[in-house]
């Protein structure tokens, strides 16, 4: 697969088949993730997969309560302004979070990711992005989040038996599975809408009004 395919094309894939992801493909995942860079290449992270359906199904619980919470404070105010404004790329966004929840243990593969000493996440996000490009180029759909280190970390560490006096913190959660959906490149602002140069505001200097990439590169 070309990069600037993978790089262009995966984004937040939550409609998935519960089909199982093959050994040889859960393989590579893990073995991108931790080619990627870490701060004084220390290597501080932990990889954890499940796929035993009695612990998504503990999980699944604690998942849609910590969405539920999220749902009733920052997401309430988004929800609310998106629909006073009929802001329908936003609702869209909402319904596939929910979705998830709704869906959780139907999911066939999840993957958790620690890290100690790394509060920025500058070493950990790196190898979950690998991880992500390298299911990506297997045809396999994924999802970050991460609601449940933030609300229900230790009923999350005791059903996945993670030590809690060693320093670790889950930094995210990625659901993996096979899309029901086709791969496309997810529409954003354009550059010159977000990037600045040499001085906050300041123009970045050019203007990219359409993806510089496109399915039809491939054709």
């Amino acid at each position: 697969m070309n990069i600037f395919e993978a790089l262009y094309t995966t984004r937040a894939m939550r409609r998935v088949k519960p089909d199982p992801i093959p050994q040889d493909v859960q393989r590579s995942i893990l073995d991108a993730a931790i080619r990627a860079p870490s701060g004084g290449n220390a290597q501080s992270w932990r990889f954890l997969l499940v796929d035993d359906p009695a612990v998504r199904g503990r999980l699944g619980p604690l998942y849609r309560d910590a969405l539920g919470r999220l749902f009733e404070g920052h997401y309430k105010v988004l929800r609310e302004k998106a629909e006073e404004s009929g802001d329908e790329q936003t609702l869209r966004v909402l319904r596939s979070a929910k979705h998830l929840a709704d869906h959780f243990e139907g999911y066939p593969l999840l993957l958790f990711a620690f890290t100690r000493n790394d509060p920025g996440g500058g070493s950990i996000f790196p190898s979950v992005w690998s991880a992500q490009l390298a299911a990506r180029a297997h045809g396999v759909g994924s999802a970050l989040t991460s609601v449940l280190g933030i609300f229900h970390k230790e009923e999350t560490f005791e059903i996945l038996g993670v030590p809690g006096d060693k320093g670790w913190n889950l930094s995210c959660m990625v659901t993996f599975g096979y899309p029901t959906g086709r791969w496309g490149v997810a529409p954003r602002r354009p550059v010159h809408e977000v990037s600045y140069r040499n001085r906050w505001g300041e123009p970045v200097g050019f203007e990219i009004p359409e993806p510089l990439w496109t399915p039809e590169e491939m054709s």
